[in-house]
């Protein structure tokens, strides 16, 4: 059986499980709360649960180490964009213990990055990273969460409108250094994400035959590409090989810094610029992987080939990023209209013969009078 007992003005209470004494402070002067914590540690005990104060030891810091390891450990590509999330969030609940990790606590992170301007899409991902933190954390052995808090998430609008059109996109190559034309280049034409341009070796090249491949694992999506180079593509590969060789040393990337001393870290800065040279606005690089989707889609490439090349997984995703905008709706209203004028008509008169001239329809009686 447990007891309650007093340690200054402070209530305790004292239980066994498995024969082991535990100690727990009430937090509180009543012993009213003492006598309820006693009784709910207790029943938790004989349903078979460990007592709540194995949860109140864990803190926030250590469930976000696990959810890093755990991405380490299965090699997520995400794991930058975690730990980011991770940061916000320990405004909020660094140093708390996991019974303090409680819905009313989400809700007050939520308001708190709405009014530092936070887009929603940034704040579910936060938000999914501290909801996974806690279900890992459930699943240990033993569990390190007692139960995992409701967490609301945000509507997104997070639908794709940024891209190139070709002239906007030939200002911005001409404005880019040079070693970084070849990257905008590569993924206006391919689609393929910044991280996967920007890390491509030369052992994935094989220029006699035109073909760069991705290995499965070096994509997000895990699987392996192909991508075949035309002229263009091709002849900027072997310059940048050109290059290389010139300045006496062969990097592993085929992309390389301005002085060409290892391979492009950030390019952000050089990019800002140049949108603000073209005169172009605010661009993203990402709008060149949405752009090279469009336009593989518009030259009547199949679908199902274009998604090969870009390395979209889901037809979903690639749907969001083939873009319409309102040249492609005027243009569908003129090829309906050239469509129904082309087409020939009937009309039935009150003898029920037809007559039909240039495509429009004409009464049979008025073709009667002419007649």
């Amino acid at each position: 059986m447990g007891s309650t007992y007093k340690r200054g003005n402070v209530w305790w209470i004292k239980y066994y499980r498995h024969g082991k004494p535990y100690r727990e402070s009430a937090e509180s002067h009543k012993e009213a709360d003492a006598k309820a914590l006693l009784k709910k540690r207790e029943g938790e005990i004989v349903d078979g649960k460990l007592p709540g104060i194995y949860f109140r030891r864990v803190k926030f810091e250590e469930l976000a180490d696990d959810l890093l390891r755990d991405y380490k450990i299965n090699g997520r590509k995400s794991l930058e964009r975690a730990e980011v999330s991770i940061d916000h969030l320990k405004e909020t609940f660094g140093g708390l213990r996991v019974p303090q990790i409680t819905s009313t606590k989400i809700n007050q992170y939520i308001d708190r990055r709405l009014e530092e301007c936070a887009a929603n899409a940034t704040i579910n991902r936060e938000l999914a990273a501290l909801k996974r933190m806690l279900n890992i954390g459930a699943r240990q052995t033993p569990p390190k969460v007692d139960r995992v808090p409701y967490i609301q998430m945000l509507e997104e609008n997070n639908v794709r409108k940024g891209f190139f059109e070709h002239a906007d996109f030939l200002a911005l190559r001409e404005a880019l250094p040079d070693h970084l034309k070849g990257v905008a280049t590569f993924a206006y034409k391919t689609g393929w994400r910044r991280s996967e341009i920007l890390n491509l070796t030369w052992d994935r090249v094989d220029l006699q035959n035109g073909v760069v491949r991705l290995e499965a694992g070096e994509t997000k999506n895990r699987e392996a590409r192909n991508c075949y180079l035309d002229d263009e593509l091709k002849k900027i590969l072997q310059e940048q090989q050109k290059r290389q060789k010139a300045e006496g040393r062969i990097m592993p990337y085929v992309f390389t810094s301005r002085d060409g001393s290892g391979g492009i870290k950030d390019l952000r800065g050089a990019w800002k610029k140049a949108c603000e040279d073209a005169k172009i606005g605010k661009r993203l690089f990402h709008d060149l992987r949405r752009t090279a989707v469009r336009n593989m889609v518009r030259a009547g490439i199949p679908e199902r080939v274009a998604m090969m090349i870009s390395g979209h997984k889901t037809r979903t995703v690639f749907d969001r990023y083939n873009i319409v905008n309102d040249e492609d709706l005027k243009a569908a209203t003129k090829k309906q209209a050239e469509y129904l004028e082309s087409q020939t008509g009937t009309a039935t008169g009150t003898d029920g013969r037809v007559k039909v001239i240039s495509g429009k329809f004409e009464k049979a009686e008025k073709a009667d009078q002419k007649e």
